[in-house]
């Protein structure tokens, strides 16, 4: 951190001098006037006006006005590109708004919301010494020029400001604004503020008049200077992966050569730490043999089997993890894991995952790791518990997130992963107690809260002033004007999948005074506050664990069925004798993701190159690169991929979409086709293990290494995994394609009388006809009742 303050004060030092102050000619009058360094000129291009900087200086600020200093006011620094060494590493990267900004699309400023905002991080190991940033924006055509403005803030300080001049209204404008790189840290958001206004008395800030749409190509451009580390655990996993840092993870993996099962297994536990820790941005483990990374590395090694490049290295004696410098890159740092044998290393790899908060200095020992507790299924930390109820605190994934302020204040939302074989049929709804706080609107009107689940509008509360309301303000005055609400809600079953969100919107009328222009009323507008507590529950106890399967999508957007257990403790890997290096890769991706999935590490994987050993085995299997021998002629494999050849079946009945569930008739195989082609090809199919009615078996499959870079690239996009399902995915240069053929089994649990009903469910006019029958029955038997009953009170002497 000192190292990073040092280089962000070189950089003050280096911009001290550069302060210019550029001229720019009023469109009206052609007077030149001074101007402080930030945007630009504007020219008229048809339909476009494109904001360029002056060939004589960095930047020209616009405006119809003179602009000139206040004084005492100090002119912001220009930004230019500082070099602090020139043997220093350095990159540069385009953030655009369509990959940074909260929400796709572009943002959409308006006068009642006239923020907007993107976040980027930067990492700790990294200095930006040159910013800036290309906007392309198209202010409303109602607007009044030079009133109206968009001023932009770094973290809060203010950066430039553009102010809306006659020949951009209604038209694209691209605008180009250095960002001063002292005010950047860690974790920073550009904030971007609309100050519209459309007429000079009695406005309305909720005019649809007044809007600006921000363009999602609009993007940050960053350099970025590379700090050099000191080898010190303590910062563990930086600089290996660093949570600043919203980049996809890549973390190559570097062996001697081959390795073998044990070793495998060490760096699919490492692997699924790492990817439980990337989480949503992604992650990805190259392999090496006997190779120097180009970039931060694990590097897995042994006394007797080791890269020449560690071959001086000391001999351990106990399981170590250490930070070492590249040879020849004293920037790129590898974190080796050392061992006298095998059992060290995977000793070496349960201390990363499970020990790592205790390292500091450059090399640690791992003593002992023991187990102290189970895992039990479904218990993976980034699924919503099912043994209780789980409050809103504990999904919380930032502090903020259940809070909103605005005249409209923007949606609360929160995110619930479900195991994705809860069984939900028939559930009449999910209970949730929600508790919330608001603002209390100025009058009693049509505010409201409504509650929907991932897009689908649920229900809808008022949010009324009541006097009782009132009181209990005053007795409860820690609220501060905010009123209290708690309502029962109930959430459709059928509408939850695996990941789901779950959205608050307030509405508020907002009644804005007016009048006439020559009788108008002003006022301040207040901010309305929105608190959702977090003492909120959900319940999804009491449920059953039930899955037609084979089903590609639990596996590629929950890892399900290996995620059952988030340790993996019931999972087996079977990976080729010899794995080439883009089969290794491809499992170790896989349980990266699961790990992702889970949040918890694979400390109980087991993986093996004996695709016999699987059969005595209680678990499902994972099937890397081929398929054991004793598989090949099940029958229930609906396609198998060889080098060129591959072949599938195909289904009488075929529908691309997801949701629909086909049903047996036409889920039957109707022809079995063969092809050879030297083009790329990847697939992964699921299907009933033989050895166990209740276990299932995936495979991983593909015709080449780029076919096993399709593979890869495919799990790692969450537009292609939300299209694999069902028992076949074929993985090719165009995309991805999914079937549903062969037969259907059921993984979990159901008491008779729900299994019934599920058998029930798919066949409509049977159960309408068994209703029926139901209901005739009972009639009858009511009837013989009341009969019976009618006689006796009319005959008690007989018996009849």
């Amino acid at each position: 951190m000192k190292r990073k303050l040092f280089w962000m004060c070189a950089v003050a030092v280096g911009m001290s001098s550069m302060l210019p102050i550029t001229t720019y000619a009023e469109p009206e009058t052609g007077a030149a006037t001074a101007a402080p360094a930030q945007p630009v000129a504007t020219q008229s291009q048809g339909n476009t006006t494109t904001v360029a900087p002056s060939p004589a200086t960095p930047t020209v600020a616009p405006g119809p006005t003179t602009t000139t200093a206040a004084p005492g006011a100090t002119t912001p620094p220009a930004n230019p590109a500082v070099v602090l060494d020139n043997n220093t590493p350095s990159r540069e990267v385009k953030l655009s708004f369509a990959q940074i900004a909260p929400a796709p699309g572009s943002i959409l400023l308006r006068g009642a919301n006239p923020d907007g905002y993107v976040e980027f991080g930067t990492r700790s190991d990294e200095v930006v010494t040159k910013a800036v940033l290309n906007l392309d924006y198209t202010p409303s055509p109602s607007l009044l020029p030079v009133q109206s403005q968009l001023k932009v803030y770094l973290n809060d300080e203010l950066m430039g400001v553009l102010p809306v001049t006659p020949d951009q209204l209604g038209k694209k404008v691209s605008a180009q604004l250095p960002i001063d790189p002292l005010y950047i840290t860690d974790l920073n958001r550009v904030r971007l503020v609309f100050v519209g206004h459309y007429r000079d008395v009695c406005e309305n800030p909720s005019s649809t008049t007044l809007w600006m749409d921000i363009g999602r190509s609009s993007a940050l451009d960053l350099t970025f200077q590379t700090l050099e580390v000191q080898n010190d655990l303590s910062h563990f996993p930086v600089p290996f992966f660093d949570p600043r840092d919203y980049r996809p993870l890549t973390l190559p993996m570097v062996f001697a050569g081959a390795p073998d099962v044990m070793q495998q297994q060490a760096a699919g536990l490492i692997a699924s730490w790492f990817g439980s820790r990337a989480g949503w941005r992604g992650q990805s483990f190259p392999v090496l043999y006997n190779t120097l990374p180009d970039r931060n590395a694990i590097v897995l090694a042994t006394n007797d089997k080791r890269p020449d490049f560690l071959r001086d290295h000391p001999p351990v004696k106990a399981p170590t993890v250490e930070m070492v410098s590249h040879p020849d890159k004293p920037y790129i740092k590898l974190l080796v894991v050392l061992g006298r044998d095998d059992k060290d290393l995977m000793q070496a790899a349960k201390g990363i995952a499970q020990g790592n908060i205790l390292f500091r200095g450059n090399s640690v020992v791992v003593d002992d790791v023991k187990p102290l507790l189970a895992r039990k299924p479904y218990d993976a930390p980034n699924w919503i518990r099912t043994d209780s109820p789980v409050t809103f605190g504990e999904l919380k994934s930032y502090d903020q997130q259940l809070q909103s302020t605005g005249l409209n204040p923007t949606a609360i939302s929160l995110s619930l992963n479900l195991p994705p074989d809860l069984y939900l049929l028939r559930s009449s709804g999910i209970d949730m107690d929600l508790k919330y706080r608001y603002t209390m609107p100025p009058v009693k009107d049509s505010s409201r809260m409504d509650i929907s689940l991932n897009n689908q509008f649920l229900q809808s509360f008022n949010l009324n002033s009541t006097q009782e309301a009132n009181k209990l303000i005053m007795r409860l005055p820690v609220l501060q004007g905010l009123l209290d609400g708690k309502n029962d809600v109930q959430i459709p079953a059928l509408q939850l999948g695996a990941t789901n969100q779950l959205r608050f919107d307030f509405q508020y009328m907002n009644p804005m005074p007016g009048g006439t222009i020559e009788n108008c009323i002003t006022f301040q507008p207040v901010m309305n506050h929105v608190v959702v507590s977090d003492d909120s529950t959900i319940d999804f106890s009491n449920y059953y664990h039930f899955l037609a399967m084979p089903d590609l999508r639990a596996f590629a957007n929950a890892g399900f069925p290996f995620s059952r257990m988030a340790d993996l403790s019931e999972s087996i890997v079977v990976m080729p004798k010899t794995p080439d290096q883009s089969q290794l890769g491809t499992m170790l991706n896989t349980v990266g993701e699961i790990g992702a999935q889970t949040g918890f590490p694979a400390v109980n994987l087991t993986v093996t190159d004996d695709g016999s050993k699987i059969q005595d085995k209680n678990a499902d299997v994972l099937l890397i690169g081929t398929i054991p021998e004793k598989l090949k002629d099940d029958k229930q494999i609906d396609l198998l991929v060889e080098a060129t050849k591959s072949w599938v079946k195909t289904p009488v009945r075929h529908n691309d979409l997801p949701s629909v569930m086909m049903d047996a008739e036409a889920r039957k195989a109707n022809a079995q086709t063969s092809i050879s082609s030297s083009g790329p090809m990847a697939a992964i199919v699921g299907f009933q293990s033989p050895y166990d009615d209740q276990r299932s078996v995936v495979a991983l499959l593909a015709d080449s290494p780029r076919g096993y870079e399709l593979l890869n690239e495919a799990m790692n996009d969450s537009g292609k995994r939300a299209v694999m399902f069902g028992s076949v995915s074929v993985i090719r240069e165009a995309g991805v394609s999914s079937l549903r053929v062969g037969d259907i089994y059921y993984v979990g649990h159901l008491p008779w009388f729900e299994r019934v009903w599920y058998a029930l469910s798919n066949h409509p006019i049977l159960l309408a006809v068994l209703a029926a029958i139901s209901v005739v029955l009972l009639a009858w038997v009511l009837w013989r009742l009341l009969r019976i009953i009618s006689r006796r009170r009319l005959s008690p002497g007989d018996d009849e």
